[in-house]
């Protein structure tokens, strides 16, 4: 790829996804219609229509920059607090609503246990999602999907018997006792996202 190009290009790749990054549009035109199919058919591959496409994403227009989607996250240029063009992620809008769907599934499934392996289990789960989804510019993704879950655990806890015998305060004392975690960004900002 590097040997073709003019210019500088990049390749990003987890498992069987990945995203090609061309400072040139002739190198990405030559790289999508010609050299990528190839060498897919070498190993009797084949790229996935719905999946792959070209796209203009570039910091020097930074509002006719468009986005893509790539391991859940949504990536698009912005302006940073400096007023300078940076690399912002964010989760993906679909994923998220699966993400509130599978948890309140969850939930509904597992109220009837004790207070203590369901709290457990609750801040594993939430945990993990902010390990995964907790990076910079993505907070009110993780506050969307915190109010969410604990608006499920209220509604469901109190569902248990005929009695509401959850109100908010002591929800709230409840959800620190067991240590539920809140949203936080796990990743610091790598150099490769911000441009100066």
């Amino acid at each position: 790829m590097q040997k073709q190009a003019k210019g500088e290009c990049l390749l990003i790749r987890y498992a069987d996804d990945f995203v090609c990054a061309f400072r040139y549009k002739a190198d990405a035109e030559r790289f999508y219609n010609e050299q990528l199919q190839e060498r897919l058919a070498k190993f009797s591959l084949e790229v996935a229509p719905e999946k792959t496409r070209m796209l203009r994403f570039t910091r020097f227009e930074v509002n006719k920059s468009e986005r893509f989607e790539f391991l859940g996250f949504e990536f698009r240029w912005g302006k940073n607090r400096h007023k300078q063009p940076q690399v912002k992620r964010r989760t993906v809008r679909k994923k998220l609503r699966a993400a509130c769907c599978e948890l309140q599934a969850w939930i509904k499934k597992n109220r009837h246990k004790g207070l203590r392996p369901f709290m457990t289990t609750l801040a594993r789960k939430l945990q993990g999602h902010w390990n995964y989804f907790g990076v910079p510019h993505n907070s009110k993704s993780l506050w969307r999907f915190y109010c969410h879950a604990i608006g499920l655990v209220y509604k469901w806890l109190n569902r248990r018997s005929q009695r509401r015998s959850f109100t908010w305060a002591r929800l709230n004392t409840m959800l620190e006792r067991y240590g539920i975690p809140k949203p936080s960004i796990q990743a610091k900002p790598k150099k490769r996202f911000a441009y100066v």
